[in-house]
């Protein structure tokens, strides 16, 4: 790891998201918060998702203040810190480490991507063809598809999360069993 930076380019390079985190030598968590921080604007501005600009001065915030923690470490705990992409990225980025399941969930990110570009562009060709009486509604479908479908997918997301922890505490409570079960069988 690269040593400690000089405090006021250090200062300035905090206010970009990402930035700072290069400057100190984390690239692969600078670029993942840089990253992060554009895809939101990307996603706000071109899909018509505008309560994702809510999420930007989070991810600002979380940027500066990380810096500033990152500069205030002792030199130990500094460079024992280990760049990493956001969210551990770096597996799914990780061609011979890839399973199953994250080329899945990587196939239907790009699905979904495409998907919304093709709505996006079909809502502009189908107003040249139909009637005016059609092209608001038409028109007003396709901008809405976008939002409907990214929203589904955070609902079905959350049920998937919520059913996964239920299941983990459930087979987490038999193996505690088990173990009690397997204790008092010990005991004379």
């Amino acid at each position: 790891m690269t040593k400690k930076k000089n405090g006021f380019f250090t200062f300035i390079f905090s206010l970009i998201p990402g930035a700072g985190e290069m400057y100190m030598g984390f690239l692969k968590q600078g670029a993942s918060l840089m990253g992060l921080f554009i895809i939101l604007i990307v996603l706000a501005s071109e899909l018509g998702i505008e309560s994702l600009i809510y999420a930007l001065p989070v991810v600002w915030f979380y940027s500066f203040f990380h810096v500033h923690c990152l500069r205030k470490m002792t030199d130990e705990e500094f460079y024992a810190v280990e760049d990493d992409f956001l969210f551990h990225m770096g597996q799914l980025l990780d061609v011979e480490r890839q399973n199953k399941k994250h080329r899945t969930i990587l196939a239907g990110v790009l699905l979904l991507v495409g998907v919304l570009l093709l709505c996006d562009n079909f809502s502009t060709l189908f107003r040249w063809f139909l009637p005016e009486y059609m092209r608001s509604y038409i028109y007003g479908f396709f901008q809405m598809l976008p939002q409907i479908i990214i929203g589904l997918l955070l609902v079905g997301i959350g049920i998937w999360l919520i059913l996964g922890k239920k299941r983990e505490l459930e087979e987490q409570d038999i193996l505690e069993s088990k173990a009690e079960q397997q204790e008092e069988e010990v005991k004379p």
